[in-house]
């Protein structure tokens, strides 16, 4: 191969291929006549208009669940389509013909009004909205139908034939998004199977056809399939990176081996970034085993909208030679760039996709040159609908003389047809993306199929549209970069009353565990915890160690005969000394600058953060919180003294003055005096920071008397807030038994404000001893309670129902279901109950139960002995008011871990509203 080919001479060929492809283009779209027209006109048109467009895309998205239902069908076309301008609540007579002369004289806003005024239903069940109903249910199918093809192995086989007609290769790909349940996960890996295996034996009576079974002289596969591993397995998750690919891997060698024997091609889809480098690793791994190392038929998926794809293009290519047989690679842009942006924005990680258009088509460009570079290793399967990177690539072909049998074009079916007839018409192999499956696991993909269509920037869109130019989609996307400023973030202030309510504050962002530095320094985070397993720690009362002679072992519930600390217990006398020296440190502490104050919390917030794996992993240990738990945990803390850092200069920065004649009125801040915390468990560092750094920084001095389960977490938070120079007696610690301990502090006269977070019980008793007992100056003593609750999440019946699932797992099954904020009660509307409940049984059925400093667990054990009598208590109770419907064994557990305090993921349905697991907070 010779690639000495300049960038001149590759450029004028891809320009001349490029134009050859849109000359053949031009008469082959659709004619006046065929449906494929009139659906390219109505998609302009709704697609033009933002509004319309998005509540086209949520009725479409929301469609499938009520399509037996047509007067749901009509709610939902009244409650998208008519226009809280235009619409009259259903009470407005239609009339046809005032609404199209809006449509006609008014643009845009005249489509809006003509939409409005046909949806806007007087009665839901009436001739003209059942009518509407069938309509758009049948125009819905039809469309879907253009983009997936089959939900059987006759439809999917009399597709492909159609496109060996047209002498096009295809590859299934089984629709679906990620499997929730081993039991949706066998049904794939079941789909998989026979389409692996009942395709080559149908293959075998197809008449060949050469441009696409033969290339160079040589038979190429003529069945393909495309694997998604997320529907192979439902626990893919780079935190427990090697567990997950071992279960992957069983689940993916049937599936190999059977492509082997019926000589059939299995391509290895990419997905989500949040797993992409576990899908490569992957990959790598398992095509490198001896029993798969020397077959050529397998291929991987590289994205060039990633910012990582000049880099995994490498490393593939690195790979591929070592592994000696040929690999086949799909290179893609990439359908999840706006999940991305998003999901990075939330978590305030790296963007990991380029934010420009031309950035991607320029990444697959290189990449494009590095693959075809390495021909002989890596064979390419250019899959784009963008003539420019198509004739690109068709350009480096030629000019290096790579093989056919090494190169190919990919398209998707439904899409860009007169794209794939060009490309046959220059005797390029074109392999059409399949879609196989029912439409409900398929909407997803449509949804997908249509933003694509009708995306502002869509090559695809562009190509048909008579307003831009082909020299101007065909340009190189260097130069398009070239002349293309940087885009301009534009700053976000909060105003209140016209005045800016803070400086502009960002969360410090959580770890990202699908990198494999930070899962080393989570692990050496729990190593450095267990290394000072059954330390002591004691009081700290004006600086100073003190211990009573009392202790109490902190122990991990994951495993209770492990000490993690032992916390020395306050009695009566250091909770008065404690208070003491409290009172007696207010007296400067109060007069300090408020920005002095806020730097000792900005000073915290940095030693947190150094020493945030420490800290995360001493949760895990000695509160059973999972490793994200945990983390997050961290964060929120750190967040908390940044936080109130900032809110306090913003408040003092001017001393307000309301001067009229004859008055001076100024209005300041001032601190009330000492604060009693009393912090929970379940949030060990994160809350009692917050209640603790909010006390301190407006000038009040602190007692902090932990939850029993979290003193040595409390007890390194007091170690690091003393390391910032806080004088003596500003903070003090005093654990012990919160009935005789935290009741001294609530009634103790010196105390003038009581900051509690935990059960609705304790925190009405402590409300009452607040208010009997005053405190010794002329105020009331002052409480802020943050309790308990029993929240419900409701699901409508045109709910996505697996969204809606993992909704509920994470927020019941979190951390136990150990938090205020738990989802403990699931309403669902009849339409979609039985669904629902048969789903989130098998989902919840095999969330793994175990340790929490095991990166593997979903569910943690609960924190202690107490709490696991007091929750069997009520699934024994359960069982007289309601059927139970999964209860997991967990025996295994809490015998290897001698006595860990395990509970399962257990269920309850057709609950009556006044059963006490219906009404009560159970925190579990």
């Amino acid at each position: 191969m010779s690639t000495t080919a300049t960038d001149r001479q590759i450029e004028e060929l891809t320009q001349r291929l490029g134009h050859e492809m849109f000359d053949r283009i031009r008469g082959s779209n659709p004619w006046i006549f065929q449906f494929e027209w009139w659906e390219e006109r109505l998609l302009r048109l709704f697609m033009k208009n933002e509004w319309l467009k998005v509540q086209a895309f949520r009725f479409i998205d929301a469609l499938p669940t009520m399509m037996d239902n047509p007067i749901e069908v009509a709610r939902h076309l009244r409650e998208y389509f008519v226009h809280p301008d235009f619409g009259g609540n259903g009470h407005r007579r239609h009339n046809s013909q005032s609404a199209l002369a809006e449509l006609e004289g008014g643009g845009r806003q005249g489509l809006i009004k003509f939409v409005s005024k046909l949806m806007d239903f007087k009665r839901l069940d009436a001739l003209l909205p059942r009518l509407f109903s069938w309509a758009s249910c049948k125009s819905a199918v039809t469309m879907a139908r253009s983009f997936i093809p089959g939900a059987t192995i006759q439809e999917a086989e009399r597709a492909i034939r159609r496109l060996r007609d047209q002498r096009m290769a295809f590859t299934i790909d089984v629709l679906g998004e990620a499997a929730i349940s081993r039991a949706e996960c066998d049904v794939y890996h079941n789909t998989y199977l026979e389409l692996i295996s009942e395709l080559p034996r149908r293959a075998e009576g197809w008449p060949r056809v050469a441009q696409v079974d033969l290339a160079d002289g040589q038979p190429l596969p003529t069945v393909n399939v495309s694997v998604k591993l997320t529907s192979l397995h439902s626990g893919i998750d780079a935190i427990a990176n090697e567990a997950a690919k071992a279960a992957v891997k069983d689940r993916l060698r049937p599936l190999l081996r059977k492509g082997m024997e019926g000589g059939a091609h299995v391509h290895i889809d990419i997905e989500h970034y949040a797993i992409k480098d576990i899908t490569l690793e992957l990959c790598y791994e398992i095509f490198m085993e001896d029993e798969f190392r020397d077959y050529p038929h397998f291929g991987i998926v590289l994205q060039t909208y990633l910012k990582d794809g000049d880099r995994d293009t490498i490393k593939t290519i690195e790979w591929a030679r070592q592994r000696g047989t040929p690999i086949w690679v799909r290179l893609v842009k990439g359908a999840y760039w706006d999940t991305e942006t998003v999901l990075a924005e939330q978590w305030h990680w790296p963007c990991p996709v380029w934010e420009q258009k031309w950035q991607s088509d320029a990444c697959y460009e290189r990449c494009t040159r590095m693959l075809l570079e390495n021909h002989e290793h890596t064979h390419g399967a250019f899959a784009s609908h963008n003539i420019r990177s198509l004739a690109h690539a068709m350009a480096l072909k030629k000019l290096w003389n790579v093989p056919d049998q090494h190169f190919e074009l990919q398209m998707l079916y439904g899409m860009g047809d007169p794209i794939k007839r060009a490309g046959v018409d220059m005797e390029q192999r074109c392999r059409i993306y399949t879609p196989y499956g029912q439409l409900i696991p398929g909407m997803a993909y449509f949804i997908r199929r249509l933003l694509e269509n009708t995306a502002n920037e869509s090559f695809l869109a562009n190509t048909s549209s008579e307003e831009v130019a082909h020299d101007d989609l065909l340009r190189n996307p260097d130069e398009i970069g070239r002349e293309t400023p940087p885009p301009y973030e534009t700053p976000v202030i909060r105003y209140e009353f016209e005045e800016p309510v803070m400086d502009p504050f960002e969360n410090v962002p959580d770890t990202d565990f699908t990198r494999d530095p930070n899962r080393q320094e989570m692990l050496s985070g729990l190593a450095q915890v267990r290394a000072d397993l059954g330390r002591e720690c004691p009081l700290i009362i004006g600086a100073e160690k003190v211990t009573t002679g009392q202790w109490k072992d902190s122990l991990n519930p994951s495993r209770p005969n492990e000490i993690v600390a032992r916390i020395a217990q306050a009695d009566l006398a250091t909770v008065d000394r404690a208070v003491e020296a409290a009172a007696e440190a207010f007296r400067q502490w109060r007069h300090v600058p408020a920005s002095q104050r806020a730097d000792h919390l900005f000073q915290l917030a940095e030693l947190i953060q150094q020493h945030r794996f420490e800290l995360a992993a001493l949760e895990a240990i000695e509160c059973g919180k999972p490793w994200r738990e945990a983390d997050a945990d961290v964060s929120e803390a750190i967040d908390f003294c940044n936080y109130y850092g900032k809110e306090l200069l913003r408040m003092t920065e001017n001393v307000r003055r309301r001067d009229i004649a004859g008055e001076t009125n100024e209005y300041f801040y001032a601190p009330r005096g000492v604060v009693a915390v009393i912090g929970p468990w379940n949030f060990p560092l994160a809350i009692p920071t917050g209640m603790v750094t909010a006390a301190l920084v407006t000038g009040n001095t602190v007692v902090l008397k932990p939850a029993g389960p979290a003193g040595a977490i409390a007890s390194r938070l007091v170690e690091l807030a003393m390391a910032t120079g806080l004088p003596p007696g500003v903070l003090n610690y005093v654990p012990g038994p919160g009935t005789a301990i935290g009741k001294t502090l609530v009634q103790h006269p010196q105390v003038a404000l009581v900051a509690f977070t935990g059960s609705r019980n304790v925190g009405c008793q402590v409300n009452k001893f607040a208010a009997e007992q005053p405190t010794s100056q002329p105020a009331l003593k002052r409480v802020i309670a943050e309790m308990g609750g029993k929240n419900a999440i409701i699901v409508d019946a045109d709910a996505e129902l697996g969204e809606a699932i993992k909704g509920v797992l994470a927020s019941a099954f979190g951390y136990a279901g150990q938090k205020c904020s738990a989802a403990s009660r699931v309403v669902v509307l009849e339409g979609a109950y039985d669904r629902f409940v048969e789903r989130l049984v098998e989902a919840a059925r095999h969330m793994n139960v175990g340790p929490a400093d095991e990166p593997t667990t979903s569910i943690p054990p609960v924190i202690g002995e107490h709490a696991f009598n007091s929750i069997r208590g009520y699934i024994e109770a359960a069982r007289v008011e309601a059927r139970c419907v999964l209860e997991v064994d967990v025996r295994r557990q809490i015998e290897e871990s001698n006595g860990g305090y395990y509970i399962g993921p257990t269920i309850f349905a057709d609950t009556p509203p006044d059963a006490r697991i219906a009404r009560e907070e159970i925190f579990g």
